[in-house]
């Protein structure tokens, strides 16, 4: 019974459970919303970490996940706001009935006026139904279109890694391919967005219709819109399901816009600025870096008061820190650069590899501490970084200064990279200034 959908018994089953939905939407929607809530400040966190330790791909998988939370938090919570409306609204209903004009005794003016915008109780409760069944359906559909969007952006991405860099096919050959279907997918994702925004507008013109079909079709599996097509078709043929799809956007955009907000209370010192010597930005110390979502930016030091005779110094990774090793020493540059999504698979001689790529690693953290210096203040300190982890787990270079010479008070750590110019000149330029007091014990 259950496969024959022209079946009459199935179809009153399908009415009995279209009637009693608002329970599970309930239900749904308060697990949902509980998941998220706690899902949200993960998501802030794992999206900072792989910001600053430079993960694209990492990134660009938390950022679906981070904008599909966040959509599923409003229309959910919009969803069980509505839906608690309706259920106060059938208990009144069953106390008081329908709404009396007669009983309020109100001028006739106003009483036309009531009976014509507000009618019936029943009309109202009708519509909030609608209002709570729409907006449930439609929240899980967004998140499709959300990984739509991000699908076709992974589809050009792979065409331009695999036909156009030369990083799997390589030659004249590989351009004639790639061009064609970059320039396909980019037509092809301009006429989709349109029939979109438009709904459907491509489809009902027949010329058009024509040329759009080839695209719609390479699209319907680009996109997954094979899974939800139905439902946006549904919605499409409803005049009050789209009047509510075109209102959440604006919805969106103002809640997006809204939250640009922020209280001023100085002229000058509003901006996350970057510790220098009249700063002391908190994420430059690590005893300040108390919460999960704390990361080190560029460096760091124990403390903004030091009492021990030394120094420790913390430099996080950065692909920009390879790329000045690489232009100091040439023979460290590999063929092929692996940074990125690589496979670990090898058929070469373990010995062998281990043995050179040992050598290489202590060339390229000699480079490193000919390129990278510390300077207290104005005088530069003898320091040898080495590979290392700091609490957070980021991944860098650590070094340890003596300083039992220094005088209290304050003082200015900096640490310096040389540079080639244009000229192919050496100069030498801050990387990260952090501003300490040495008191010590």
């Amino acid at each position: 019974m259950s496969n024959d959908y022209n079946n009459p018994a199935f179809k009153k089953l399908l009415q009995r459970l279209q009637e009693e939905s608002w329970q599970l939407e309930l239900l749904i929607s308060g697990f949902a919303i509980f998941g998220l809530f706690s899902a949200y400040p993960k998501f802030q966190v794992l999206l900072t970490e792989t910001q600053i330790n430079d993960n694209p791909y990492a990134f660009a998988i938390l950022m679906i996940g981070y904008i599909s939370c966040l959509i599923l938090l409003f229309n959910l919570l919009l969803h069980v706001v509505l839906r608690g409306l309706w259920i106060g609204a059938l208990g009144l209903r069953y106390v008081s009935g329908d709404i009396d004009y007669e009983y309020l005794k109100y001028s006739p003016k106003f009483t036309k006026h009531l009976k014509n915008k507000v009618g019936s109780f029943d009309k109202y409760i009708s519509k909030l139904e609608t209002y709570c069944s729409i907006i449930f359906a439609i929240s899980f559909l967004l998140i499709f279109y959300v990984l739509a969007l991000a699908f076709t952006i992974i589809c050009i991405m792979a065409i331009i890694r695999i036909f156009l860099n030369g990083e799997v096919f390589g030659g004249t050959i590989a351009k004639i391919i790639g061009i064609p279907l970059i320039v396909f997918i980019a037509f092809g994702m301009i006429l989709t967005f349109i029939d979109f925004a438009t709904q459907g507008w491509l489809k009902k013109k027949q010329w058009l219709s024509k040329i759009y079909f080839p695209f719609y079709w390479v699209f319907s599996f680009v996109t997954l819109s094979f899974l939800y097509r139905p439902i946006v078709y549904n919605f499409l043929d409803n005049k009050f399901g789209k009047r509510i799809i075109l209102a959440l956007l604006p919805a969106y955009i103002l809640i997006l816009f809204s939250s640009s907000f922020t209280n001023m209370n100085s002229n000058y010192f509003n901006r996350n600025y970057s510790s220098n010597s009249i700063i002391g930005n908190s994420s430059n110390y690590e005893d300040l870096s108390i919460e999960d979502k704390d990361f080190i930016k560029r460096a760091s030091l124990p403390s903004k008061v030091i009492t021990d005779r030394y120094l420790k110094i913390f430099m996080v990774y950065r692909d920009v820190i390879e790329d000045d090793i690489f232009s100091f020493n040439q023979g460290l540059k590999p063929e092929k650069d692996k940074r990125g999504l690589t496979s670990q698979m090898s058929f070469t001689n373990d010995n062998y590899l281990f043995t050179r790529v040992d050598s290489l690693e202590r060339e390229y953290m000699k480079t490193l501490n000919e390129v990278y210096r510390v300077k207290i203040d104005t005088t530069l300190y003898e320091s040898e970084f080495i590979l290392a982890k700091n609490k957070k787990r980021q991944k860098g270079f650590e070094t340890y200064i003596n300083i039992k010479n220094l005088p209290e008070g304050k003082h200015l750590m900096n640490i310096t990279r040389k540079q080639i110019t244009r000229n192919k000149d050496t100069s030498e330029i801050y990387v990260s200034r952090i501003p300490f007091w040495f008191y010590p014990n």
